[in-house]
């Protein structure tokens, strides 16, 4: 367990990043609000453009990341922190999504992302005594997978490159490679040859 002094050194973004959970009474929650409101102010700019370009930038700016030429948004998409996401080339980002990417969330090469899918990194404990903590775990969407409309990935849940997630599912588990899943919660449906 960390100390106090510990704590009040080491940047909650980064402890977040690797994967820590933060407590309520943590001296650096006020940081992640104060970011969050900082990406807000962006989303308003990026979710009132039509210009791809512009989205590009503004997202760019969110993530800290240049974002691919290749890549297309379609607005509006909602992002809690924005740093801890990173996108790759030829992705495909579809009417309101939302990612919440404390936790960290990986979205490689030629991916396909429905309309209102959530990518979840973050979630608090079952506990009662501890629920106002935040938990988190990385999503990571790898290469040429399509994510279904209004599908839930929870946190700390891979993707595996080729597979499909059908519309409607909540996956708390890793889908494999070349596999089609669906459901609640997510389950192998098929295999893709």
């Amino acid at each position: 367990m960390k100390t106090v002094k510990e704590i009040q050194t080491t940047d909650v973004f980064e402890r977040l990043r690797n994967g820590e959970t933060i407590t309520p009474d943590d001296p650096q929650t006020c940081k992640i609000r104060e970011a969050s409101y900082a990406t807000k102010k962006l989303l308003v700019r990026m979710n009132n453009s039509s210009d791809p370009a512009e989205i590009r930038d503004l997202l760019g700016q969110i993530t800290g990341s240049e974002i691919d030429e290749s890549t297309a948004v379609f607005t509006p998409l909602y992002i809690n922190y924005g740093k801890h996401t990173r996108i790759g080339k030829n992705v495909f980002i579809n009417f309101d999504c939302t990612f919440l990417d404390l936790g960290g969330i990986i979205i490689e090469d030629n991916v396909l992302i429905a309309p209102k899918v959530s990518l979840l990194s973050e979630g608090h404990p079952v506990s009662p005594d501890d629920r106002h903590s935040l938990m988190v775990g990385r999503v990571h969407i790898k290469k040429n997978a399509w994510i279904g409309a209004n599908v839930t990935v929870m946190p700390g849940v891979s993707i595996g490159e080729n597979a499909i997630v059908a519309a409607g599912a909540v996956v708390t588990k890793d889908v494999p490679y070349n596999t089609i899943v669906g459901g609640i919660p997510a389950k192998t449906i098929r295999v893709i040859l």
